[in-house]
């Protein structure tokens, strides 16, 4: 069992926080044990595993370690563990898996596919909170234009709950994804402010894309004189916008109830 604060394999789980030690390493971090069984069902290559012995006794995951090599599993003190995880009530797992490469030709669409598309997100928890209603309603991928944050930032597994690993999920700059969109023929609808048609009146029945910009400032000219339509949610308060994954939900369902989904 690792006790010491000062052991170099903690300190590095620690490390990994930082994007540019995830990018030299090809590291990165996965704490809880639903989080890991997910990654495990998307194909993610486990390369070291931390458990809690008495942490991981609470778990409503205790199958998660079977599927792990026991060469690769280490046990550590409470006291340790609590220096390695960002969140409070973790289950006893802390797990370093290797990233995968995220290319728009790695996605598998359907026969009508429902794409979400997000251009320049920057925060983490919002990102993670597309990647849950992407799960939810059963999209067919997210795509990343220009990220201003990185997929495998901590926050973004953590609030995605681990659908990071199960949605499919690319990135690319915004010209690529255009690209990529009208050689599979998917109209793509840009939510804006100042947009003609609400959003309930397109139809979305057919292979279609929403692309959601920023909350500070929206989606860039790029996307506005390119896309297929541009759309709108109605505001009737005092305030002219949503945060950005409550738009994208209110935009997939709509897509999904026209689906009859």
């Amino acid at each position: 069992m690792i006790t010491s604060l000062q052991n170099p394999s903690i300190k590095n789980v620690v490390k990994l926080s930082k994007a540019r030690e995830r990018m030299e390493q090809q590291r990165f971090v996965i704490e809880g044990a639903r989080e890991l069984s997910l990654a495990l069902e998307g194909g993610y290559e486990v390369v070291e595993l931390y458990v809690c012995r008495e942490l991981f006794a609470t778990t409503r995951y205790p199958g998660v370690l079977t599927a792990i090599p026991e060469k690769t599993i280490a046990e550590v003190s409470h006291e340790v563990f609590r220096k390695m995880v960002y969140r409070e009530n973790s289950d006893g797992v802390v797990a370093l898996a290797r990233p995968k490469e995220h290319g728009l030709s790695d996605l598998k669409l359907s026969p009508n596919p429902f794409v979400i598309i997000l251009e320049a997100v920057e925060k983490p928890g919002n990102l993670g909170a597309v990647l849950r209603t992407a799960d939810a309603a059963g999209v067919d991928a997210v795509v990343v234009c220009d990220p201003r944050t990185d997929l495998y930032n901590p926050n973004v597994v953590r609030s995605s709950i681990g659908t990071l690993f199960t949605v499919q999920t690319a990135r690319c700059t915004s010209a690529e994804a255009l690209e990529w969109l009208r050689e599979n023929g998917i109209a793509s609808y840009a939510a804006e402010l100042q947009a003609a048609e609400w959003y309930q009146d397109v139809d979305f029945t057919a292979p279609s894309a929403i692309v959601m910009g920023t909350e500070a400032e929206g989606l860039t000219d790029f996307w506005i004189d390119n896309a297929t339509k541009r759309i709108k949610i109605p505001m009737r308060g005092k305030i002219d916008s949503l945060n950005v994954s409550v738009s994208t939900a209110v935009l997939t369902f709509e897509a999904m109830r026209q689906r009859g989904y």
